[in-house]
């Protein structure tokens, strides 16, 4: 940013990463940004040790931006007994007393008491911690909209949901901008599952806690859903799209070839306009082997040429001499540079979970999606994908078989369907590239953000 902002006197404000999934590099990406445009200020980055040694592997940071470790939580000597959730739980009861301690010894250590909180927006105790601490909160939701808008509403959700005997069919249309999701589109712990758990119970609190927030941002734009974005502008005191930061970053030729160990990009090059699949499921999540081989036959099957990113321990599930048998047709790598992929024109698809930043990243590409929701935000963001954007499709009956992915190759790349797919897929990259641009809405929605955090505005 080109603009240097002129801080409040003493500025100093402390960042509280969650440090599980992709939570925790957004935020550091943000921080960085906000540190580059405001240098005399301070800013400590607070975060496990071992989520700050995956995100700090080298001394590359500005001069006014500090890490401190807290704690994970886990008792000395705790074993773990396997159960889902089990260490984000025990991270999250820890939490605040965590983050006090922490805090406390970060302003001795820099002789300034912190002026703002910049937070997870998991984080609903931040809320207190900083009426204690006569600082601003300024909360960060990582995924997207509509699932910060099924949070926000979840009592109400609930409510209606006892009122219609819990049909999974039914629709949000009493919130204003969800009017095509339906309940089973809502994460677990909402309507579904287990409402008591640690972490269901933090994104409850979380939904009360967050009109208290002085700000509260996201990584989109506000072009992607007009409605809902000014529905959510309605309920909040400051409400800021500040995406997509995949468009943000640039990357140079040489970090190109040094982030790309494999060769995806040498490799897609040589591929024609919109032809390629490209296959992942985030870092995160993998198929059920049963799945794994359905993609490989489907893949096989439709000799449509594909990028299939894929960890190497579960490469062994493949169907035996699928990699010789399609060592011509396409490649499985354990790591790919997913943000220039979906940039590439020869990319036609994009097979994916549905997690908030790939769909993101595969909407700034303009690249149409085929969805295997698995949890969490997943299947709302595959509803939004399909019935809201029109830009892509749920595998059919929602799970992986051969024919399936067949079928849903040939409709995305091949038939009209998949062609009106591109075309609004198009209109939205159009849209999020226009959003980051000089005068775009997230490029002036950062420097509210900016003076927010740094000038301290209530």
């Amino acid at each position: 940013m080109a603009n240097i902002c002129k801080p409040t006197k003493d500025s100093h404000v402390a960042i509280l990463a969650f440090p599980f999934g992709t939570h925790a590099a957004p935020l550091l990406s943000i921080t960085r940004r906000l540190a580059t445009a405001s240098p005399t200020t301070l800013f400590s980055f607070f975060n496990t040790s071992q989520s700050n040694s995956s995100l700090f592997p080298s001394s590359d940071l500005p001069s006014n931006i500090r890490v401190h470790d807290v704690a994970d939580g886990v008792p000395e000597g705790y074993v773990f007994s396997g159960r889902p959730q089990e260490a984000i739980e025990l991270f999250l009861v820890a939490a605040p007393e965590s983050f006090r301690k922490a805090i406390s010894s970060a302003e001795n250590d820099a002789g300034k008491k912190v002026t703002c909180l910049l937070t997870d927006a998991f984080f609903w105790f931040a809320s207190d911690m900083a009426a204690e601490m006569k600082a601003t909160w300024v909360a960060f939701w990582t995924a997207g909209p509509n699932s910060l808008s099924v949070h926000l509403y979840t009592d109400l959700i609930r409510q209606s949901a006892r009122e219609k005997d819990g049909c999974m069919e039914e629709t949000l249309g009493f919130i204003s901008g969800m009017e095509k999701v339906r309940v089973k589109d809502t994460p677990e712990g909402v309507v579904f599952g287990n409402l008591d758990s640690v972490f269901s119970d933090t994104l409850h609190r979380m939904g009360l806690a967050l009109p208290r927030a002085n700000a509260v941002f996201i990584n989109s734009f506000e072009e992607i859903d007009n409605t809902l974005t000014n529905n959510l502008k309605s309920e909040f005191k400051l409400y800021l799209n500040i995406g997509p930061l995949a468009l943000l970053s640039s990357t140079s030729a040489s970090q190109s070839v040094q982030e790309d160990p494999h060769g995806c990009l040498a490799w897609i090059k040589k591929q024609r306009t919109a032809s390629v699949a490209y296959v992942s499921f985030g870092s995160v999540m993998t198929p059920p082997p049963g799945e794994l081989v359905a993609i490989a036959e489907g893949l096989e099957s439709s000799k449509v040429p594909f990028i299939w990113s894929l960890k190497e321990k579960s490469m062994v599930q493949l169907p035996k001499g699928f990699l010789e048998r399609t060592r011509e047709q396409g490649i499985v790598v354990p790591w790919v540079p997913q943000v220039e992929l979906l940039k590439h024109e020869a990319t036609g698809v994009f097979v994916t979970h549905c997690g908030w930043n790939s769909v993101l990243e595969s909407v700034s590409g303009g690249v149409p999606m085929i969805c295997r929701p698995f949890f969490g935000d997943q299947r709302l963001n595959g509803r939004a994908v399909e019935v809201v954007w029109e830009i892509g499709m749920t595998i059919i009956d929602g799970v992986f078989t051969k024919d399936g992915l067949e079928k849903c190759l040939d409709k995305v790349l091949v038939q009209d369907d998949g062609k009106k797919m591109k075309s609004n897929a198009k209109k939205l990259r159009e849209q999020a590239h226009q959003a980051v641009s000089v005068n775009g809405s997230s490029v002036e929605n950062f420097k509210v953000l900016l003076d927010a955090v740094v000038n301290i505005l209530n």
